[in-house]
């Protein structure tokens, strides 16, 4: 990977000031920023805000990491969390190489994922309508992440190929995964309706979506291109928290969390069930139905097969199908 180039913050700025100046010279989502900040802002009131965090070192991060884990009991992926923020603050921002950091570790309890069978995954898409059923029916039908559903842009869809284009998921990383059939009128039908909006905000004299800010430079006009318009738009424009300009940005999340509750719920289902969920059933299903591990690795989008292998623990599986390797021979 390409070492990026070093950034120095105005150092006459006020602390959190420099963090997000530093943050968003090297394109961090908005959604990373206000989790980094507010980890660093935990971080420097547990020792009072009036030491600098200079002033500190490694063994004060340390301390800071053993507690979340010790008495605050937090689950190791937001102590991990916690630790990439404030190593940002360090390295990025004041410069600073903590060297090894070595805190108390949060137990990682590991439980297999819920699971919905076919049957309950088609009770929830029945009490679900409009524009939540399709999000529901892309997110099970594609295996997508809430946010990886709500981020989708107009060019992502490829209706010749077949394919959905995921940009920018866990990791920073793409990958492709299958249109599937039964979703294409609806989805059709509504990205009709979505550059008809478009159209509507360009006569008006708006129609900017944000895109990524190096994008934004070479390509100063992209941001009004339909092909970049969200899939998923919001119903108003708003102000964008970065540029100060009014965009129509996408959807909040949790208009489509509280839809999924909801369909679980009137379908009867006692399981805690989740728009997660929808992701899981959908690795689950592909496995149940004979597809090989590595492709549903690369279809979920996972690092390393292990992840994938959870789900073989909650498939359902036939005994009866099963014949001993001795009755083979």
């Amino acid at each position: 990977m390409e070492d990026k180039k070093k950034f120095s913050p105005n150092k006459d700025h006020k602390l959190m000031d420099q963090v997000r100046e530093t943050l968003r010279y090297y394109h961090y989502a908005y959604r990373t920023e206000q989790t980094y900040c507010d980890w660093i802002k935990r971080f420097l009131n547990f020792y009072g805000m009036s030491q600098h965090p200079s002033t500190m070192g490694a063994a004060e991060v340390e301390r800071y990491l053993s507690h979340l884990a010790e008495k605050e009991g937090v689950a190791a992926s937001t102590q991990r969390q916690a630790l990439n923020a404030i190593v940002f603050l360090y390295r990025d921002v004041l410069d600073v190489d903590l060297g090894a950091i070595a805190p108390v570790r949060s137990k990682r309890h590991r439980k297999p994922p819920t699971v919905l069978t076919q049957a309950e995954i088609m009770s929830v898409l029945g009490e679900m309508e409009g524009t939540h059923r399709l999000m529901a029916q892309l997110t099970y039908g594609c295996g997508l992440r809430l946010m990886e559903c709500i981020r989708l842009r107009v060019q992502d869809v490829d209706f010749g190929q077949g394919r959905i284009f995921v940009r920018g998921g866990k990791g920073g990383k793409d990958r492709t995964v299958i249109l599937p059939e039964a979703v294409r009128p609806a989805l059709a039908d509504h990205l009709e309706r979505v550059l008809e909006l478009h159209a509507k905000d360009l006569r008006a004299g708006f129609g900017e979506v944000y895109i990524p800010e190096a994008l934004a430079r070479k390509y100063p006009n992209a941001c009004r291109e339909p092909g970049w318009q969200y899939v998923f738009p919001s119903k108003k424009r708003s102000i964008d928290p970065r540029s100060r300009r009014e965009m129509r940005h996408h959807v909040l999340e949790s208009g489509f969390q509280k839809a999924v509750k909801e369909a679980v719920r009137k379908a009867g289902i006692v399981k805690r069930a989740t728009v997660h969920t929808l992701r899981h059933s959908y690795a689950t299903h592909l496995l149940e139905n004979g597809t090989n591990i590595r492709m549903v690795q690369e279809l979920m989008g996972h690092k390393d097969v292990k992840t994938t292998e959870i789900y073989t623990h909650v498939m359902e599986k036939d005994l009866n199908a099963v014949k001993s390797p001795l009755d083979l021979l």
